[in-house]
Protein backbone atom coordinates (compact mmCIF):
# COMPACT_ATOMS: atom_id res chain seq x y z
CA UNK A 1 0.00 0.00 0.00
CA UNK A 2 1.38 3.61 -0.58
CA UNK A 3 0.97 6.24 1.60
CA UNK A 4 -1.38 7.81 -0.90
CA UNK A 5 -3.70 4.88 -0.22
CA UNK A 6 -3.63 4.98 3.48
CA UNK A 7 -6.64 5.60 4.61
CA UNK A 8 -6.84 9.13 6.32
CA UNK A 9 -9.92 9.01 8.20
CA UNK A 10 -10.49 7.98 11.63
CA UNK A 11 -12.76 5.53 13.30
CA UNK A 12 -15.23 6.68 15.89
CA UNK A 13 -17.08 3.81 17.16
CA UNK A 14 -19.70 5.80 19.06
CA UNK A 15 -21.24 7.30 15.80
CA UNK A 16 -23.02 5.09 13.41
CA UNK A 17 -21.78 4.65 10.06
CA UNK A 18 -23.82 3.32 7.02
CA UNK A 19 -21.63 0.20 6.19
CA UNK A 20 -21.51 -1.05 9.67
CA UNK A 21 -25.57 -0.62 9.96
CA UNK A 22 -25.86 -2.26 6.38
CA UNK A 23 -23.46 -4.90 7.54
CA UNK A 24 -25.87 -5.76 10.67
CA UNK A 25 -28.53 -5.45 8.43
CA UNK A 26 -27.16 -8.71 6.27
CA UNK A 27 -26.43 -10.27 9.37
CA UNK A 28 -22.67 -9.60 9.49
CA UNK A 29 -20.39 -9.05 12.86
CA UNK A 30 -18.63 -6.11 11.71
CA UNK A 31 -20.39 -3.54 13.86
CA UNK A 32 -20.24 -1.26 16.82
CA UNK A 33 -23.00 -0.98 19.82
CA UNK A 34 -23.89 2.37 18.53
CA UNK A 35 -24.52 1.00 14.54
CA UNK A 36 -26.75 -1.89 16.12
CA UNK A 37 -28.53 0.75 18.31
CA UNK A 38 -29.09 3.04 15.38
CA UNK A 39 -29.81 -0.58 12.94
CA UNK A 40 -32.75 -1.53 15.33
CA UNK A 41 -34.61 1.58 15.66
CA UNK A 42 -34.16 1.80 11.84
CA UNK A 43 -35.81 -1.80 12.01
CA UNK A 44 -38.36 -0.82 15.17
CA UNK A 45 -39.69 2.12 12.49
CA UNK A 46 -39.91 -0.29 9.20
CA UNK A 47 -41.78 -3.03 11.07
CA UNK A 48 -44.18 -0.44 12.11
CA UNK A 49 -45.08 0.30 8.63
CA UNK A 50 -45.13 -3.67 7.91
CA UNK A 51 -41.75 -3.18 6.02
CA UNK A 52 -38.50 -5.38 6.91
CA UNK A 53 -34.80 -3.71 6.48
CA UNK A 54 -33.58 -6.94 6.53
CA UNK A 55 -35.02 -8.23 3.42
CA UNK A 56 -34.74 -4.84 1.82
CA UNK A 57 -30.46 -5.15 2.23
CA UNK A 58 -30.76 -9.09 1.20
CA UNK A 59 -33.01 -7.88 -1.78
CA UNK A 60 -30.03 -5.32 -2.62
CA UNK A 61 -27.84 -7.70 -2.29
CA UNK A 62 -29.46 -10.25 -4.64
CA UNK A 63 -29.98 -7.36 -6.93
CA UNK A 64 -26.02 -6.76 -7.25
CA UNK A 65 -24.70 -9.85 -7.77
CA UNK A 66 -27.36 -10.33 -10.54
CA UNK A 67 -26.92 -7.23 -12.26
CA UNK A 68 -22.88 -7.89 -11.89
CA UNK A 69 -23.66 -11.18 -13.39
CA UNK A 70 -25.30 -9.22 -16.41
CA UNK A 71 -22.92 -7.57 -17.42
CA UNK A 72 -20.03 -9.71 -17.37
CA UNK A 73 -22.20 -12.35 -19.48
CA UNK A 74 -22.91 -9.29 -21.81
CA UNK A 75 -18.62 -9.50 -22.08
CA UNK A 76 -17.90 -6.11 -19.86
CA UNK A 77 -14.36 -6.67 -17.68
CA UNK A 78 -14.28 -3.80 -15.50
CA UNK A 79 -16.06 -3.16 -12.35
CA UNK A 80 -16.19 0.31 -10.48
CA UNK A 81 -17.62 -0.23 -7.30
CA UNK A 82 -18.43 2.79 -5.62
CA UNK A 83 -19.61 3.52 -1.41
CA UNK A 84 -18.88 -0.73 -1.93
CA UNK A 85 -19.50 -1.09 2.16
CA UNK A 86 -18.23 -3.80 4.72
CA UNK A 87 -16.92 -7.26 2.76
CA UNK A 88 -19.90 -10.37 2.77
CA UNK A 89 -20.87 -13.04 0.70
CA UNK A 90 -20.82 -12.69 -2.88
CA UNK A 91 -18.58 -9.68 -3.46
CA UNK A 92 -18.56 -7.71 -6.96
CA UNK A 93 -15.02 -9.50 -7.61
CA UNK A 94 -16.34 -12.68 -6.14
CA UNK A 95 -19.81 -13.01 -8.50
CA UNK A 96 -17.45 -11.60 -11.71
CA UNK A 97 -14.82 -13.90 -11.02
CA UNK A 98 -17.23 -16.83 -11.46
CA UNK A 99 -17.59 -15.67 -15.05
CA UNK A 100 -14.73 -13.69 -16.08
CA UNK A 101 -11.65 -14.93 -13.87
CA UNK A 102 -9.49 -12.07 -14.47
CA UNK A 103 -12.06 -9.06 -14.67
CA UNK A 104 -10.42 -6.22 -12.85
CA UNK A 105 -12.65 -4.98 -10.36
CA UNK A 106 -11.84 -1.60 -8.27
CA UNK A 107 -14.00 -0.77 -5.02
CA UNK A 108 -14.01 2.56 -3.84
CA UNK A 109 -14.80 3.99 -0.30
CA UNK A 110 -14.46 6.63 2.18
CA UNK A 111 -14.92 4.73 5.79
CA UNK A 112 -11.89 3.77 6.72
CA UNK A 113 -13.44 0.16 8.46
CA UNK A 114 -14.31 -0.60 5.35
CA UNK A 115 -11.21 0.20 3.72
CA UNK A 116 -9.28 -1.80 6.36
CA UNK A 117 -11.31 -4.88 5.94
CA UNK A 118 -11.29 -4.97 1.76
CA UNK A 119 -7.69 -4.57 1.84
CA UNK A 120 -7.06 -7.63 4.27
CA UNK A 121 -9.92 -9.63 2.31
CA UNK A 122 -8.01 -8.50 -1.22
CA UNK A 123 -4.41 -9.26 -0.38
CA UNK A 124 -3.06 -11.48 -2.89
CA UNK A 125 -5.59 -10.49 -5.71
CA UNK A 126 -4.16 -8.80 -8.56
CA UNK A 127 -7.35 -8.33 -10.33
CA UNK A 128 -9.25 -6.36 -7.67
CA UNK A 129 -7.74 -3.41 -5.44
CA UNK A 130 -9.92 -0.91 -3.32
CA UNK A 131 -8.87 3.09 -3.59
CA UNK A 132 -9.94 5.61 -0.80
CA UNK A 133 -12.98 8.22 -2.59
CA UNK A 134 -15.78 10.01 -2.47
CA UNK A 135 -18.94 10.69 -4.14
CA UNK A 136 -19.00 13.94 -3.21
CA UNK A 137 -15.43 14.22 -5.62
CA UNK A 138 -16.85 12.15 -8.70
CA UNK A 139 -13.70 13.10 -10.56
CA UNK A 140 -10.74 12.37 -7.84
CA UNK A 141 -12.78 8.76 -7.79
CA UNK A 142 -12.56 8.51 -11.15
CA UNK A 143 -8.90 9.65 -11.50
CA UNK A 144 -8.19 6.62 -8.64
CA UNK A 145 -10.03 4.08 -10.38
CA UNK A 146 -8.16 5.30 -14.00
CA UNK A 147 -4.99 4.29 -12.48
CA UNK A 148 -6.33 0.36 -12.22
CA UNK A 149 -9.31 0.24 -14.63
CA UNK A 150 -8.93 1.05 -19.26
CA UNK A 151 -11.68 3.78 -19.99
CA UNK A 152 -11.08 3.03 -23.65
CA UNK A 153 -13.10 -0.47 -22.71
CA UNK A 154 -16.37 -1.46 -21.32
CA UNK A 155 -17.10 -0.69 -17.75
CA UNK A 156 -19.58 -1.21 -15.20
CA UNK A 157 -19.71 1.56 -12.92
CA UNK A 158 -22.39 0.55 -9.51
CA UNK A 159 -24.00 3.34 -7.18
CA UNK A 160 -25.82 0.65 -5.32
CA UNK A 161 -27.36 1.76 -2.25
CA UNK A 162 -25.61 5.14 -2.51
CA UNK A 163 -27.32 8.33 -3.46
CA UNK A 164 -30.15 7.84 -1.34
CA UNK A 165 -27.58 9.02 1.29
CA UNK A 166 -26.55 12.42 -0.65
CA UNK A 167 -29.35 14.79 0.16
CA UNK A 168 -28.85 17.13 -2.85
CA UNK A 169 -30.51 16.29 -5.85
CA UNK A 170 -28.78 18.53 -8.01
CA UNK A 171 -25.40 17.34 -6.70
CA UNK A 172 -25.98 13.35 -7.26
CA UNK A 173 -27.69 14.49 -10.78
CA UNK A 174 -24.21 15.86 -11.37
CA UNK A 175 -22.29 13.25 -9.79
CA UNK A 176 -23.86 10.93 -12.40
CA UNK A 177 -23.30 12.75 -15.43
CA UNK A 178 -19.48 12.59 -14.49
CA UNK A 179 -19.70 9.31 -13.96
CA UNK A 180 -21.17 8.37 -17.07
CA UNK A 181 -18.64 10.96 -19.06
CA UNK A 182 -15.63 8.92 -19.69
CA UNK A 183 -17.87 5.65 -20.24
CA UNK A 184 -17.70 4.38 -23.96
CA UNK A 185 -20.06 2.14 -25.93
CA UNK A 186 -21.03 -1.22 -23.85
CA UNK A 187 -20.74 -0.19 -20.69
CA UNK A 188 -22.75 -0.23 -17.45
CA UNK A 189 -24.57 1.80 -15.10
CA UNK A 190 -25.80 0.00 -12.40
CA UNK A 191 -27.92 2.06 -9.93
CA UNK A 192 -30.39 0.99 -6.56
CA UNK A 193 -31.86 3.72 -4.48
CA UNK A 194 -34.04 3.90 -1.44
CA UNK A 195 -37.76 4.87 -2.15
CA UNK A 196 -41.36 4.28 -0.02
CA UNK A 197 -44.48 3.36 -2.20
CA UNK A 198 -46.97 6.49 -1.85
CA UNK A 199 -49.44 5.99 0.89
CA UNK A 200 -47.58 3.76 3.11
CA UNK A 201 -45.35 5.58 4.76
CA UNK A 202 -46.15 7.96 7.59
CA UNK A 203 -44.95 11.21 8.36
CA UNK A 204 -43.95 9.93 11.75
CA UNK A 205 -41.91 6.82 10.73
CA UNK A 206 -40.13 8.66 8.08
CA UNK A 207 -39.30 11.63 10.32
CA UNK A 208 -37.89 9.14 12.81
CA UNK A 209 -36.33 7.05 9.96
CA UNK A 210 -34.69 10.81 8.86
CA UNK A 211 -33.30 10.92 12.50
CA UNK A 212 -31.27 8.06 12.97
CA UNK A 213 -30.02 9.12 9.87
CA UNK A 214 -28.75 12.01 10.90
CA UNK A 215 -26.95 10.96 13.74
CA UNK A 216 -24.95 8.66 11.19
CA UNK A 217 -21.28 9.71 9.74
CA UNK A 218 -23.58 10.17 6.45
CA UNK A 219 -25.81 12.83 8.13
CA UNK A 220 -28.90 11.99 5.45
CA UNK A 221 -31.22 9.26 4.08
CA UNK A 222 -32.93 10.60 1.01
CA UNK A 223 -35.80 9.21 -0.53
CA UNK A 224 -36.49 9.71 -4.55
CA UNK A 225 -39.17 8.64 -6.40
CA UNK A 226 -39.00 6.66 -9.34
CA UNK A 227 -39.34 9.35 -11.81
CA UNK A 228 -36.47 11.09 -10.54
CA UNK A 229 -34.15 7.93 -10.03
CA UNK A 230 -35.28 7.34 -14.32
CA UNK A 231 -33.87 9.89 -14.97
CA UNK A 232 -29.77 9.16 -14.30
CA UNK A 233 -30.22 6.76 -17.21
CA UNK A 234 -31.32 8.46 -19.37
CA UNK A 235 -29.79 7.73 -22.65
CA UNK A 236 -29.04 4.89 -21.54
CA UNK A 237 -30.32 1.53 -22.84
CA UNK A 238 -32.49 0.23 -19.85
CA UNK A 239 -32.04 -3.37 -19.56
CA UNK A 240 -35.78 -5.41 -18.63
CA UNK A 241 -37.45 -5.71 -16.79
CA UNK A 242 -36.34 -1.59 -16.11
CA UNK A 243 -36.34 0.32 -13.16
CA UNK A 244 -37.93 -1.80 -10.71
CA UNK A 245 -38.02 -2.94 -6.85
CA UNK A 246 -34.53 -4.48 -6.33
CA UNK A 247 -36.34 -7.99 -5.87
CA UNK A 248 -38.37 -8.05 -9.01
CA UNK A 249 -34.82 -7.75 -11.15
CA UNK A 250 -34.36 -10.69 -13.33
CA UNK A 251 -35.23 -13.12 -9.94
CA UNK A 252 -36.19 -16.54 -10.73
CA UNK A 253 -37.02 -17.14 -7.27
CA UNK A 254 -40.72 -17.18 -6.88
CA UNK A 255 -40.76 -16.77 -3.44
CA UNK A 256 -40.41 -12.86 -2.52
CA UNK A 257 -40.30 -12.34 1.32
CA UNK A 258 -42.75 -10.51 3.35
CA UNK A 259 -42.41 -6.68 4.24
CA UNK A 260 -40.99 -5.91 0.64
CA UNK A 261 -43.87 -5.06 -0.93
CA UNK A 262 -44.45 -1.15 0.45
CA UNK A 263 -41.44 0.29 -0.53
CA UNK A 264 -37.48 -0.68 -0.39
CA UNK A 265 -35.29 -0.03 -2.95
CA UNK A 266 -34.98 -0.05 -6.76
CA UNK A 267 -32.66 -1.11 -9.24
CA UNK A 268 -32.31 -0.75 -12.64
CA UNK A 269 -29.38 -0.99 -15.35
CA UNK A 270 -28.50 0.87 -17.84
CA UNK A 271 -26.03 0.34 -21.03
CA UNK A 272 -24.49 2.60 -23.24
CA UNK A 273 -25.45 2.42 -26.58
CA UNK A 274 -23.58 0.92 -29.04
CA UNK A 275 -24.08 3.06 -32.00
CA UNK A 276 -23.84 6.40 -29.13
CA UNK A 277 -21.52 8.94 -28.43
CA UNK A 278 -20.97 9.50 -24.84
CA UNK A 279 -23.05 11.05 -22.38
CA UNK A 280 -21.62 15.02 -21.95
Amino acid sequence: MTESERPTGKIDPNVPTVARMYDYFLGGKDNFPADREAAERILQLSSKGGADVREMARANRGFLVRAVEAAARAGVRQFLDIGTGLPTQDNVHQVAHRIIPDARVVYSDNDPVVLVHARALLTGDPHTVIVEGDAHDPKGLLGAAARHLDFSEPVAVLAVALFHYLSDDDEVAGIVRTLREPLVPGSHLIISHAYVEEGYSSGERKAGTEEVYRRTTSGVLHWRDRAMVRTYFDGLELLEPGLVPVQDWRNDDPIIAPGLDKGGILGGVGRVPLEAPRSG
